[in-house]
């Protein structure tokens, strides 16, 4: 009975790893003929800030200089519970410093919530909301990209998160890896095959008539994942705009990495135990694969820690126990396929460098490394499983003060 158990959660994680390679194929090629709209809609562009008075200053200065009608924007920086010098550098630059003062409900997400209450009261009212991170810098082009995907029909939209230090260290090259993997092979699959695409925290565009109708109501550790969760429930696919740049800073250390991606996989636990069954059993009923998607992305922190616990379970039977005693897939399947399937996971995060015209050495030089920290996320969601009833907000202190000029001269395309 043991071996039917273990050998149907093998097969399970193998059919959701080939359908993730294959839904990933997709993100090969990339349509480049847009429809350009004249800028249009007004945006209320929203910053989540507690004590970021380091790299404030930095993304002030980059949005003035946004490509986009001056009268067209206003900047609103929700100073949240700050103690710093945040507020002041905001209205030293001629922007709206937002001073929230609440430490009973802290962290981002009941930020915007309050924000947004704030908002729906001024005398001006505008077509969308734009939220970015305080650490964050926004390509000058941003604006344009959200005016036309909303003239387009677009109700929320996620632009392209990239990083903006991923020479600084290891770990930051590592999130770099990722990030271009994700935006390349994951929301621009999506996008391809006109599926829905998720939200990543910053770089989002709402249109306001959406936000006003089904509210914000994302407080959890992971409010962009809860709310692209509801949206996709109510039948509002969120698009991905590839040509929506900007840039994000990461952890320097392996330690700062390991917290804030805990309270990621803590807050992930929470939404897939929401979310999972309702957008499962939708799917079913309404035979609608773009559901049934979601539905397995947000179980994916399951995905992680069920591929974690089979892994040391085998191990431990196998090298210390002098197995094996169980029966595993690979066993009924020939060798060359293990080795099949370890080429196609090296492949695709470099096929995902190439298409995105990485060209940093020192990041290629740091790839030897980058097996350690997609490893270390199957610790830290094992961890986050056993305390995921735990809501405390942890701030990710941001300290790397780039312009953008420097971002774009290092990096890329």
């Amino acid at each position: 009975m043991l071996d039917v158990i273990l050998i149907s959660l093998q097969v399970v994680l193998a059919v959701v790893g080939v359908y993730q390679f294959g839904l990933a194929l997709f993100g090969m090629y990339r349509k480049k003929n847009k429809v350009q709209h004249a800028p249009s809609k007004s945006f209320a562009v929203l910053v989540a800030a507690h004590n970021e008075e380091q790299v404030v200053g930095a993304l002030m200065e980059n949005l003035k200089q946004l490509n986009y009608p001056k009268e067209l924007y206003d900047v609103f920086v929700i100073c949240d519970n700050c103690t710093d010098n945040t507020a002041s550098i905001v209205r030293s630059h001629g922007m709206n410093a937002c001073v929230r003062s609440n430490p009973n409900l802290r962290g981002k997400g009941y930020a915007i919530e309050w924000m947004l209450k704030q908002l729906w009261k001024m005398p001006r009212q505008y077509d969308a909301v734009v939220m970015f991170d305080a650490d964050n810098l926004a390509h000058p082009d941003f604006l344009r990209e959200m005016n036309n995907d909303l003239c387009s029909g677009a109700r929320v939209i996620q632009g392209y998160i990239d990083t903006k230090n991923p020479e600084d260290s290891w770990i930051t090259a590592s999130y770099g890896i990722s990030y271009w993997y994700c935006n390349r092979l994951w929301q621009l699959s999506r996008t391809n095959l006109k599926m829905a695409n998720f939200l990543g925290g910053t770089g989002m565009c709402f249109e306001t008539e959406l936000l006003k109708e089904i509210g914000w109501g994302a407080t959890s550790l992971v409010e962009d994942l809860e709310f692209t969760m509801r949206c996709v429930e109510r039948g509002v696919y969120p698009v991905f705009n590839y040509d929506a740049k900007l840039f994000d800073e990461k952890p320097l250390t392996f330690k700062a990495s390991a917290r804030q991606r805990l309270r990621w996989m803590q807050g992930h636990f929470t939404v897939a135990r929401r979310y999972f069954f309702p957008l499962l059993w939708k799917s079913i009923k309404e035979r609608n694969m773009v559901k049934l998607d979601m539905a397995l992305y947000g179980a994916n922190v399951y995905i992680v820690l069920l591929t974690f616990l089979l892994t040391a379970f085998i191990w431990v039977d196998q090298s210390l126990l002098r197995g094996p005693h169980f029966d595993t897939l690979y066993g009924y399947l020939p060798m060359w396929v293990s080795y099949v399937a370890i080429v196609a996971n090296v492949f695709i995060f470099l096929m995902a460098m190439f298409l995105e015209k990485v060209k940093s050495k020192k990041v290629y030089a740091y790839l030897i490394l980058f097996p350690i920290y997609l490893i270390s996320w199957w610790p830290i969601t094992f961890y986050a499983f056993f305390t995921q009833n735990n809501k405390q907000w942890s701030h990710t202190q941001h300290t790397r003060v780039v312009r953008l000029e420097e971002v774009q001269s290092n990096k890329v395309s």
